[in-house]
């Protein structure tokens, strides 16, 4: 799957529209703690997650995940998302729990 498949679900809101969507999605990965998520995120990997904060766009730059998705109607301030993209990262919003989320993508691939 790319990321340009979650792009194509209603249910998911690009936040970064000039990021690259050719990545490949190899896995899931849902976590809200920085520090777990640093050292287990997959690479390739869709994180799932609630934390919305420019850490968090250090991690996924730091562990090579191939996008963000901001579950339960979290999103990103102008500064966070001219950050994210110019780390070339792709980042969701989505209304839906994190599992639901999940579970959403899951059944895109």
């Amino acid at each position: 799957m790319k990321v340009s498949d979650i792009s194509k679900d209603g249910n998911f809101t690009l936040l970064t529209p000039t990021v690259s969507l050719d990545k490949d999605v190899d896995k899931l990965f849902c976590c809200d703690l920085l520090s777990i998520a640093m050292g287990k995120a997959p690479s390739g990997s869709c994180w799932v997650t609630v934390m919305s904060n420019v850490n968090t766009l250090a991690v996924a730059t730091l562990t090579d995940v191939s996008c963000i998705v901001l579950a339960e109607g979290v999103t990103m301030d102008d500064t966070l998302k001219a950050k994210a993209a110019s780390e070339d990262v792709a980042v969701f919003t989505t209304e839906l729990p994190i599992y639901d989320a999940a579970k959403l993508i899951d059944s895109l691939r």
